[in-house]
C-alpha cells in the first residue's frame, strides 16, 4: 500500500489510548504489542495499518529474504551466511497481516519435504513471520484465529525467532516484529493465558459525542475523495510525528528506571494480584517507553500510573465472565502508599537543551495531528492525564465521554403472552432469578467421529493430534506420515535407477498423515421460561447448571445458542456465538411466566440448527433442551410438541432433555420428550457434576447403541 493511499494516523480522530499505544510500541518494541478490543467501526485497523509510515526505514542484506541487518547479520539466517557489512539497501517497513484462514505453513513456512528426502536440500519457502521481521504482523479478528496458530506467533514474539521443524528437517530465522492484534469481544473471548501473552490492551469505543462524529466522517469523506491530496494535507503532521518516534528511540536507552518506579511497580501489581511476572517486566518496559516519548531521562509516577492502565487490565481476568478493566482510584492509593514508604522522590531530568515536560502531556502551543476524547478522560478537566503525550488535534477537542464498560441490561425485551405475541412485558412476568452456583463439569461430547473446527470437546479428524493413520494427499502437503511414504516409495527403487545409499522419491510416494483429535461443537440451549418455571430454586438451579456448561463451552471452544420459549411463542435470545460472556448475561437476565409453547422452542430450535448447518456443515451440535415437559396453549400442543422433537430425532441430533418437574406427583413428560427426540433425560435433581458426568455417559452410550441397532 503506498503513503499517499494510506490514511495519515495523525488524521485519526480521538481513540487517545489506541494511538498511545501503538506509539509506545514503535519505540520500544520489546514493550510486547497490543491487542486492541471494541466494536466494529472504531478505526482500528485504519490505526494498525497508518503506524507503518511512523517507523524508519529498514536496512536490509541485498537478496536476503529474511531482511537480515547488513551492519547485524542473523549468523543463523536460511539465506546466510552474509558477510558482515556486506553490500545493503534500504526500504521502508512493512506491515503484514495475517488472515484468519491462514495455515500454519502460511505462518511459519514451508518446507519442501520432497526435495529434503531425495535431494537433502533444506529448500524453506518464509512465511508470514519472515516477511514482517522488523516491522509490524497484524492479526484482524484474533480473537478468531485458532489456539495453534496464537501460541506460534506469540512464541515467535516473545523468543524473537521462529522455527519450523517437520519431520526432523529443521530451519530458523529470526523474527522480531511489532504484534497487533484486534477483536471484537462479541465474537468470542481470547483465552486469559494468551491474553497474557500480550503487552498492552486498549479498549475503543465510538465516539457518542456528535461533533466528533461529524468531524470522523468529515475527514473519512475527504480522504475517499482524494487520498493523495489529503494524505498530502497532513504530511507535515506525519512527519513531526515520525521525528518524534525516532527521537524517543534514540532516547531510549538513556532513561534511568529507579527503584522508586520499580517498587511502585512491584506493588501496583501486586495489589491487583496480577498472576506471574510478565505484568511487572511489561509496565517496566512501558513505563520506560513513556517518558523516553515524554522527552525524559527517568521514570516519573505518572508513567507508572499510565502503564498500569495499558498493561494490566487484560491480566486481572479470572474468568471468561470477568470484564477487563481496572480500578482507577484503587491504583491511585496504592500509589500513594508507595510514595509514602518511598519519600525519596526525585525530579524527572530532561535531556540537555530540553525544557522539562509534564507526564502525559503534549505540546499545547500550536496544532497538532491528533484529537482528544475517545479515550480515557482525566477525572478533572480532561486534559493530558490519559493522552501520554499525544500532541492536540487541530480542530477543538470534543471532550467525548469516555464509554461505559459494562453492556445495556438486557431487560423488558423478552416477549410476553398479550399483544399478539409482540415482545412486551407480561402482567404475570416474574422477575428474573439469579443464577446459582456454577459448578465445574465434564466433557459432554457428541458421539462419533466428527471434522469440525478444532476444539476440544469431540473426536474429530483434526490437523493436530495423534496419528492414525495415511492417505494420498490432496492438494499441498501439510502432514508428512513418513513410514508410509518410504513404504510406497521402496518397491520402485531399482526401476528409479537407485545408485547411492540415499532413497529416490517422487511426488507420487508421499502420504499425508491422518491425525484425531478434538473438535469444537455447537451447543444449543432450548431453555422453558414459562410459569411453570417460575419457582426461584428451580430456575436458580437451572440457570446454574447452564452457567456452568457455558464455562464448559468456553474452555473446550464451543459456540453457544440459547433459544427461550414461554407466553405464546419462542424467541432466539441469542444466535449461536463463541462469546460465552454475551449468553451469561443474556442467561441472567431470562424472566419468567405465561404459558408453555414447547412445540414453538423445539421447531425455533430446529431452525437455528438446519441454518447453521447451511452455514458450518462441520459443526455437529449438541442439543441441550431445559423442561418439565408440559405444554400449553393452543390447539394440541403435547401432540404438536412430539413432532417437533421427531424432527429432531429424525436427524440425529445429539439431544439431553433436564427434567425439571418436581413435587411428589409427577407425569414424566421430560421422559417421553427425550423418547421423541431419541435422546437421554435427567432429573433436575440430578443436575450436580457427578449427575452431568452420568450424563455424558448416558448420551453417548445411547447413541452407540442405536447405531449398532
Amino acid at each position: 500500500m503506498s503513503t499517499s493511499s494510506r490514511y495519515p494516523f495523525t488524521a485519526i480522530v480521538g481513540q487517545d489510548d489506541l494511538r498511545l499505544a501503538l506509539l509506545l510500541n514503535a519505540v520500544s518494541p520489546a514493550v510486547g504489542g497490543v491487542l486492541v478490543r471494541g466494536e466494529k467501526g472504531t478505526a482500528k485497523s485504519t490505526a494498525v495499518r497508518a503506524l507503518a509510515a511512523l517507523l524508519p526505514p529498514v536496512r536490509t542484506v541485498e537478496g536476503c529474504r529474511f531482511s537480515c541487518d547488513p551492519a547485524a547479520p542473523d549468523p543463523g539466517c536460511p539465506d546466510g551466511p552474509h558477510p558482515a557489512d556486506g553490500p545493503g539497501g534500504e526500504r521502508a517497513a512493512r506491515m503484514v497481516e495475517l488472515p484468519v484462514g491462514a495455515s500454519e505453513d502460511r505462518l511459519v513456512g514451508a518446507l519442501d519435504i520432497e526435495r529434503a528426502l531425495a535431494e537433502g536440500v533444506k529448500a524453506f519457502e518464509p512465511g508470514l513471520l519472515a516477511d514482517a521481521h522488523r516491522g509490524i504482523l497484524y492479526v484482524d479478528e484474533v480473537n478468531l484465529l485458532h489456539d495453534h496458530l496464537i501460541d506460534l506467533l506469540l512464541d515467535a514474539a516473545a523468543m524473537g525467532a521462529s522455527y519450523v521443524e517437520r519431520e526432523g528437517v529443521s530451519v530458523r530465522h529470526a523474527a522480531r516484529f511489532l504484534l497487533v492484534g484486534t477483536m471484537n469481544p462479541e465474537e468470542g473471548e481470547l483465552r486469559p493465558q494468551l491474553l497474557d501473552r500480550f503487552g498492552l490492551t486498549v479498549e475503543v469505543a465510538a465516539s457518542r459525542e456528535p461533533d466528533q462524529r461529524v468531524e470522523v466522517v468529515r475527514r473519512r469523506l475527504a480522504f475517499e475523495d482524494d487520498p493523495a491530496a489529503f494524505a498530502g494535507r497532513w504530511s507535515g503532521e506525519e512527519a513531526g510525528l515520525r521525528e518524534r518516534v525516532a527521537a524517543a528511540r534514540a532516547l531510549l536507552p538513556r532513561v534511568r528506571l529507579g527503584d522508586g518506579a520499580l517498587r511502585r511497580i512491584a506493588a501496583v501489581c501486586a495489589a491487583f494480584e496480577v498472576d506471574g511476572m510478565r505484568g511487572d517486566l511489561v509496565m517496566a518496559r512501558t513505563a520506560t517507553a513513556l517518558a523516553a516519548w515524554a522527552g525524559r531521562t527517568e521514570v516519573a509516577v505518572e508513567d507508572v500510573r499510565q502503564a498500569a492502565l495499558l498493561a494490566l487490565p487484560h491480566r486481572r481476568r479470572r474468568n471468561p465472565f470477568d470484564a477487563p478493566g481496572l480500578d482507577e482510584e484503587k491504583l491511585d492509593e496504592v500509589l500513594r502508599d508507595a510514595a509514602a514508604d518511598d519519600p525519596e522522590d526525585e525530579p524527572p531530568t530532561p535531556p540537555e537543551g530540553q525544557a522539562p515536560e509534564e507526564p502525559g502531556g503534549g505540546d499545547d502551543d500550536g496544532p497538532g495531528p491528533d484529537g482528544g476524547g475517545g479515550g480515557r478522560p482525566d477525572p478533572g478537566d480532561g486534559a493530558g492525564d490519559g493522552s501520554g503525550g499525544l500532541p492536540p488535534q487541530r480542530t477543538e477537542d470534543s471532550g467525548a465521554p469516555a464509554p461505559e464498560d459494562a453492556p445495556e441490561a438486557l431487560t423488558g425485551a423478552e416477549p410476553g403472552e398479550s399483544g399478539g405475541g409482540t415482545p412486551r412485558p407480561a402482567s404475570a412476568e416474574q422477575q428474573a432469578v439469579a443464577a446459582g452456583e456454577p459448578f465445574r463439569t465434564k466433557v459432554l461430547s457428541v458421539p462419533g467421529l466428527g471434522a469440525g473446527a478444532a476444539g476440544r470437546r469431540s473426536r474429530a479428524r483434526t490437523e493436530h493430534g495423534r496419528t492414525t493413520g495415511a492417505t494420498r494427499p490432496e492438494g499441498a502437503l501439510t502432514k508428512l506420515h513418513l513410514t508410509a511414504t518410504v513404504r510406497a516409495a521402496a518397491p520402485h527403487q531399482r526401476a528409479r535407477g537407485r545408485s547411492g545409499r540415499g532413497l529416490v522419491v517422487r511426488r507420487d510416494d508421499l502420504r499425508q498423515a491422518t491425525r484425531e483429535g478434538r473438535e469444537g461443537n455447537l451447543v444449543l440451549f432450548v431453555v422453558d421460561a414459562s410459569g411453570s418455571m417460575a419457582a426461584r430454586r428451580r430456575m436458580g438451579a437451572v440457570k446454574g447448571a447452564v452457567l456452568s456448561l457455558l464455562l464448559d463451552a468456553y474452555q473446550r471452544r464451543d459456540k453457544v445458542g440459547l433459544v427461550t420459549f414461554r407466553g405464546r411463542e419462542a424467541e432466539v435470545a441469542l444466535p449461536p456465538t463463541s462469546s460465552v460472556d454475551a449468553a451469561a448475561a443474556r442467561l441472567q437476565a431470562l424472566p419468567t411466566g405465561g404459558r408453555t409453547p414447547l412445540a414453538a422452542g423445539l421447531l425455533k430450535a430446529h431452525d437455528v440448527l438446519r441454518v447453521e448447518r447451511l452455514r458450518d456443515a462441520t459443526r455437529r451440535p449438541l442439543l441441550v433442551v431445559v423442561t418439565d415437559g408440559r405444554a400449553t396453549g393452543g390447539p394440541e400442543p403435547v401432540a404438536l410438541a412430539g413432532r417437533a422433537a421427531r424432527l429432531h430425532g429424525a436427524e440425529a441430533t445429539a439431544s439431553v432433555v433436564v427434567d425439571c418437574e418436581t413435587g411428589p406427583v409427577r407425569l414424566g413428560l421430560a421422559g417421553e420428550l427425550a423418547r421423541e427426540l431419541r435422546g437421554t433425560a435427567v432429573t433436575l435433581d440430578e443436575l450436580r457434576a457427578e449427575a452431568l458426568t452420568g450424563l455424558v455417559k448416558d448420551v453417548t452410550d445411547h447413541h452407540r447403541a442405536r447405531r449398532a441397532a
